[in-house]
């Protein structure tokens, strides 16, 4: 066995479960916005309960990242920070009083903010990250997202399920990009070493 061999094995896993999460969180993030957006007045309490249940799954996902995502600490601690903040917010989804789904946008927006600056800085931070220039961009996409929800006009919960809907899509379809985006990149770099 060479050295190579063994350096490149846990790489090559944390690569492979790397684009798999993102690629499950972004069908998940799909899946929940055709929902929200199919039922909204039906589903107004199970939309904050599902809600609840993505923030606390996109939360335990970013406290992984944080424990073997990279080598920088700080990126660990934004990465713990962003994981612990969505596991918050998303348990106080769980509540059903209407106020508790008003203020769901400003908590979204906030979490959604805290992690497009996460990934937006690993990105900007590791030039040797897979799919570097798709994260980046996601990173973007998901602050503008958050910033959207913590400064939208929200006079209605049909707003802010349509508002969170849509970006939910949209924030889907780029984890999802970004999750092929970070597996053609790690196929290249193991064509490349071997």
């Amino acid at each position: 066995m060479t050295t190579n061999s063994v350096v490149e094995g846990p790489v090559q896993a944390l690569a492979r479960s790397a684009w798999q999460t993102v690629l499950v969180t972004g069908v998940l993030s799909v899946i929940l916005g055709v929902v929200i957006l199919v039922w909204p007045g039906k589903t107004l309490v199970v939309a904050g309960i599902l809600f609840g249940i993505y923030l606390v799954i996109a939360g335990v996902l970013q406290l992984v990242a944080a424990f073997g995502a990279t080598k920088s600490a700080g990126m660990r601690v934004l990465y713990f920070l962003s994981g612990v903040l969505s596991i918050i917010i998303g348990v106080f989804c769980f509540r059903d009083e209407l106020a508790s789904i008003l203020l769901l946008g400003l908590w979204i927006g906030i979490g959604w903010l805290f992690r497009g600056v996460a990934v937006l800085v690993a990105a900007a931070s590791d030039p040797g990250l897979p799919g570097r220039g798709w994260q980046g961009f996601f990173g973007v996409i998901t602050a503008i997202a958050g910033v959207v929800l913590i400064i939208w006009p929200v006079s209605s919960v049909a707003t802010l399920t349509l508002v969170a809907g849509i970006w939910l899509i949209v924030l889907g379809i780029m984890e999802i990009i970004t999750a092929f985006g970070v597996r053609k990149d790690f196929r290249r770099l193991t064509e490349t070493a071997a």
